[in-house]
């Protein structure tokens, strides 16, 4: 698809040099340190994102260390045990054993059948033992910055709600290799998922961390954050002391907020004629203001509630 295609639903931006310079110029400036994002060995990013497919990236870190400082290389790896491959997968609880046995195999085929050279495109490394076309993409794309534009769940969140991409597979492909600049995969892949992982979260934090596409955002503009993995109409999350909790918190980082406006913010399927829309929320409001917590001002322009201080 060109610059000047889209589809009848949706449409990207016009200037996309402008929106893809905001993206890499907010993941440059600060973005979560994980030590696999400092490295462009092909082994060590493999042995990173096999590990992160069922275990939180912050707990993997230990486990990734501890691999690695075992099995430093692939011929270090195939030289190994695999029982006692599996018995470290286990120990650090990274879910399925068969990724180990699968990750040990790999490092056979890479010291067997490469030299001990890592194939560098996505198909090539499609033809790893348990690799297939997400991981290929990632490796490729981490450590020859030779990949195609990456579509987890955090980038079709992001292409829904940013552009109005539909829930479509082929869409969001489209979308992604649209928005990814040629040559550029490693930092562009790491940038659009940092910005799904910490931004644009089912809670989105759009101003909390400075989200680079809000000017061209349309959840931002209407405040209708649901995407594919947030349900339109999920069910009520927790109790009202819950959704004080979220109000009081809001306020807090935002001082005081226009009543639809703090709604959007504490729940993504805020809607202000809907079930949980503005009634729901002054009612949520009265409460904490009887407890002498909030204050509410009426006026020409709407109701305005912020912290009492």
């Amino acid at each position: 698809m060109t610059d000047t295609e889209a589809t009848d639903d949706w449409c990207l931006p016009d200037d996309r040099e402008a929106v893809r310079n905001a993206l890499i110029e907010w993941y440059e400036a600060d973005h979560r340190e994980f030590p696999w994002r400092r490295t462009d060995d092909p082994y060590e990013i493999l042995v990173s994102e096999v590990m992160s497919q069922q275990t939180q990236l912050d707990r993997v870190v230990d486990a990734w260390e501890g691999f690695l400082e075992r099995w430093p290389t692939t011929a270090d790896l195939a030289a190994a045990d695999r029982a006692a491959v599996v018995g470290f997968w286990t120990d650090h609880s990274l879910g399925y054993n068969n990724r180990a046995k699968y990750l040990h195999e790999a490092a056979r085929q890479v010291e067997d059948e490469y030299d001990g050279e890592f194939p560098d495109s996505p198909d090539e490394l499609q033809e790893l033992m348990g690799v297939g076309p997400y991981t290929a993409n990632a490796v490729a794309s981490f450590a020859f910055n030779n990949g195609d534009a990456v579509v987890d769940t955090n980038v079709k969140r992001v292409c829904y709600r940013a552009f109005d991409v539909p829930d479509d597979d082929a869409a969001f492909e489209d979308a992604a290799s649209d928005l990814m600049p040629h040559g550029k995969s490693r930092v562009w892949n790491n940038a659009i998922m940092e910005l799904g992982g910490v931004a644009c979260t089912q809670t989105p934090r759009c101003d909390e961390t400075g989200c680079p596409w809000r000017e061209w955002c349309s959840a931002y503009a209407s405040g209708d954050f649901t995407a594919p993995d947030v349900p339109t109409q999920p069910s009520f999350e927790g109790s009202r002391r819950q959704f004080r909790g979220r109000v009081i918190a809001t306020l807090r980082e935002y001082d005081e907020l226009e009543l639809d406006a703090l709604g959007h913010r504490i729940r993504v399927d805020y809607a202000p004629d809907g079930e949980y829309g503005r009634e729901w929320l002054e009612g949520l409001l009265g409460d904490l203001v009887d407890d002498e917590l909030v204050e509410i001002e009426r006026g020409d322009d709407g109701v305005r509630a912020r912290l009492r201080r």
